[in-house]
């Protein structure tokens, strides 16, 4: 089968194209024919850091056909699924023909559900998820239509994979959605994905079209840029509401304590890999239900642009994401219809 490796790190020209034999899965976990993979910020990172302990094969999200099943998968062959988190403290990531992933980290893709979509998930929609919950992790409930009614919440960046996510699951569960672009392009994206109002940082005053729309603030903040918006993020934040960061810049983070304190505000910084299961489970239960309503779209009428590759041409996609590609990149490995 085809593969795409690196033993080492380093830019791009790291990733090769090999053949090798495909493994058999082993008790819990299934082997996924991969007909489409998807890239995230987090796969060149992870790349460009540190050398790898064997070869690994990038990318931790994807769509395709269970092939072959280990000892208590409680998976069949033949199922269409969506993949999450396969390459992480994994070799087998999803920039492969075959991709064995343990069977908890697949969920089933609907047959009204392209492969195209179920790779778009995982991190971006996880992460959203993470972030639209990041006030009720003692619950760790699965958002759910309604669970989110009467709140209002700012996606900060919400052209991009993540912020799209965010609109979506926050607007299917019942959220007034505002969120922040930089262009009247992606403004055009943001309400094609569902944002009830979309302001233009570069052209408008954040704070007060925020205020105006919301007058005692929002109750969560969605935050992508905290090193720039942090100050904006307390001006704007309801007594007792939310940030919750899932992004960084390279400087410190400053933050106006007293005025944080005085709100009751709480920041929260999120790391989709690590975590807490409960709240892992929760988001994948929540993206899961969203995905079975109709509530998960992609496409430029759905607000999140393709840019598609074919495998032997991974490393031009990482480059596209670390490029900052607006929308979502996505590789084309196998034509399974």
């Amino acid at each position: 089968m085809r593969a795409i490796v690196y033993d080492r790190a380093g830019d791009s020209g790291v990733l090769r194209l090999i053949e090798r034999e495909a493994e058999q899965p082993g008790p819990g976990e299934v082997r996924v024919r991969i007909a489409v993979s998807g890239v995230n910020p987090t796969d060149w990172k992870a790349r460009a850091g540190r050398d790898p302990l064997e070869p690994q094969v990038p990318n931790q999200d994807g769509a395709g056909v269970v092939d072959a099943v280990g000892p208590d998968a409680g998976v069949r062959v033949g199922d269409r699924v969506w993949v999450w988190d396969a390459a992480y403290r994994r070799p087998n990531g999803t920039a492969q023909e075959l991709a064995i992933v343990p069977a908890a980290q697949v969920q089933p893709l609907p047959d009204n559900a392209s492969f195209d979509l179920g790779a778009s998930l995982g991190i971006p929609a996880l992460t959203a998820h993470l972030a639209l919950r990041a006030d009720a992790t003692e619950d760790a409930v699965p958002l759910s239509p309604g669970a989110l009614a009467g709140r209002t919440v700012l996606v900060a960046g919400g052209a991009g994979a993540v912020g799209h996510a965010a609109i979506e699951l926050a607007v299917w569960a019942g959220a007034t959605v505002l969120t922040t672009v930089s262009s009247t392009e992606k403004a055009a994206l943001a309400r094609a994905a569902g944002a009830h109002h979309v302001i233009d940082y570069t052209a408008l005053d954040v704070a007060r079209v925020v205020l105006q729309h919301a007058p005692d603030g929002v109750d969560l903040v969605v935050e992508v840029n905290p090193n720039e918006n942090a100050d904006l993020d307390a001006r704007i934040l309801t007594p007792g509401g939310t940030v919750a960061a899932y992004a960084s810049g390279d400087d410190p983070l400053e933050l106006d304590l007293r005025r944080l304190m005085s709100a009751n505000a709480r920041w929260r910084f999120l790391l989709t890999y690590t975590a807490p299961a409960r709240e892992k489970h929760a988001a994948v239960a929540g993206v899961q239900a969203a995905l079975e309503a109709g509530a998960l779209r992609i496409g430029d009428g759905a607000g999140l642009p393709l840019t598609r590759f074919p495998l032997e041409q991974t490393a031009e996609a990482h480059d596209a994401v670390e490029a900052g590609t607006t929308g979502k990149v996505l590789i084309d490995v196998a034509d399974l219809g």
